[in-house]
């Protein structure tokens, strides 16, 4: 298999990693409440991030498929994070989808469904909450 990511450690608690395909670098750092400086995205915040992309990505797979018009949509993620041992305990998104009243249920039920299980969502340990609110 060939290598995806290849991040280095650039000291102070910040690493660099680049995704090779791309050549897209994406910067990460400790945040404030963990000796960081909190000037970029933590390892923790990416896990939320990429919950709530791979969750639009998959929707929108569903909703090019249905024809349904999902540009636009955002989500509003919250990170709870436990003390001890320190881990993410609970990820909370919140779904916006403007033009949600052209949607017939059955049409938010897959996008949800789509949401809910994607494969972020499936790989995610089972002890991590994950609350999905879609505000249609």
């Amino acid at each position: 298999m060939p290598i995806t990511i290849k991040t280095i450690y650039l000291g102070d608690l910040r690493t660099e990693a680049t995704h090779l395909q791309s050549n897209t670098v994406l910067l990460t750092d400790a945040p404030v409440d963990n000796n960081g400086k909190g000037e970029a995205f933590s390892p923790t915040d990416l896990v939320c991030t990429a919950l709530g992309s791979c969750m639009l990505t998959i929707m929108g797979i569903i909703a090019k498929r249905e024809n349904i018009a999902l540009e636009g949509t955002t989500l509003d993620i919250t990170k709870i994070m436990s003390v001890t041992p320190r881990k993410i305990k609970e990820i909370v998104i919140n779904f916006t989808v403007p033009n949600a009243d052209n949607l017939s249920e059955q049409q938010k039920q897959k996008l949800s469904n789509a949401a809910h299980t994607c494969p972020v969502a499936l790989s995610l340990a089972s002890d991590i909450t994950q609350v999905v609110n879609f505000n249609w």
